[in-house]
């Protein structure tokens, strides 16, 4: 009879691994050597077996990674179902390309995006521009500043009513970790300064983390939270997040029109306002400029990956 452990990875630096039991131990665990040999690495967020050593004071081992529901590259999380994606409206100057890439990926994923905009004290205007493109997307859309307080009541409410696994993803500097530290006091997460060169913050989150929600607020449920690391690389051509023919679909506000264009291999891209009721719909307003361009730009970097490139 086996007396393997169940658990979720809270945590995984240079091949230890943190596991939450069932029953609330954390074991530090190391991953067996098979994963190696079958190219899977474990992640934050798998669910899996560990075998205790058979001799007190070796180590515990990872035996078992259960089926995921998906696997992120970046943030490099498993079985995630909410992922919060911050920006600030300015210092530093937001990449719409880079968010439109991360809220693409999560929907290819399945994963619920939400846009959180931070730091509205510094630019309230700026902060409202940027809501009207994303809400323009049907993702829903929170502007906060964790410098006076405002939003952050209608965010925590809604971070702590869902299930399963979420995570705070950014740029460096945007405020996730203060962010996090409003919404979970008792996180207590180290936050940085910006950079005056460079305008962009230090890395003070250094891993993916999970967080079991239970212990930071008073309230019984089963979901976890997790920061993770500010990166601003999303390299579509090095990585496969998903394909040419998955890109449209990953943008969901083109969905109620895709079906209305003249040619059924439309690429909404060069074709004519007549032809394509995509590009129809951007020039009636209806779909943000912005977001067009972020498409454009990752079907540019698509459509050079030949077949045999993909991994």
């Amino acid at each position: 009879m086996s007396n393997n452990i169940e658990g979720i990875i809270l945590s995984g630096l240079g091949g230890l691994y943190s596991v939450k039991a069932e029953s609330g131990e954390v074991y530090p665990c190391r991953a067996k050597g098979a994963f190696r040999k079958a190219k899977l690495t474990p992640l934050v967020g798998d669910r899996v077996s560990i075998r205790p050593p058979e001799v007190a004071g070796e180590e515990y081992f990872i035996e078992k990674i259960y089926p995921r529901q998906n696997a992120l590259i970046r943030p490099p999380m498993a079985n995630l179902e909410t992922l919060f994606v911050t920006f600030a409206p300015k210092n530093p100057e937001p990449s719409t390309l880079y968010l439109d890439k991360l809220l693409s990926i999560a929907v290819y994923n399945h994963i619920t995006p939400v846009v959180v905009i931070t730091k509205q004290d510094i630019s309230p205007s700026l902060a409202e521009k940027y809501a009207d493109i994303y809400r323009k997307t049907g993702h829903r859309v929170f502007l906060c500043s964790s410098e006076d307080g405002a939003g952050i009541d209608a965010l925590a409410e809604y971070v702590h009513s869902l299930k399963g696994i979420c995570a705070f993803a950014g740029a460096s500097g945007v405020g996730k970790s203060t962010l996090l530290n409003a919404l979970f006091p008792k996180l207590s997460l180290d936050t940085g300064k910006l950079s005056e060169k460079i305008a962009r913050g230090k890395h003070t989150t250094r891993s993916v983390t999970l967080y079991p929600m239970k212990e930071l607020i008073d309230i019984e449920t089963d979901a976890f939270v997790a920061d993770t690391p500010g990166f601003s690389m999303l390299d579509f051509i090095e990585f496969d997040f998903y394909t040419l023919e998955d890109l449209p679909h990953c943008f969901p506000e083109f969905e109620p029109y895709m079906t209305d264009c003249r040619y059924t291999d439309c690429s909404h891209t060069k074709e004519s306002a007549k032809d394509c009721a995509v590009v129809a719909a951007i020039e009636r307003g209806e779909i943000a400029k912005e977001r067009h361009e972020s498409y454009l730009s990752i079907y540019a970097d698509l459509v050079q990956k030949k077949p045999w490139e993909k991994k």
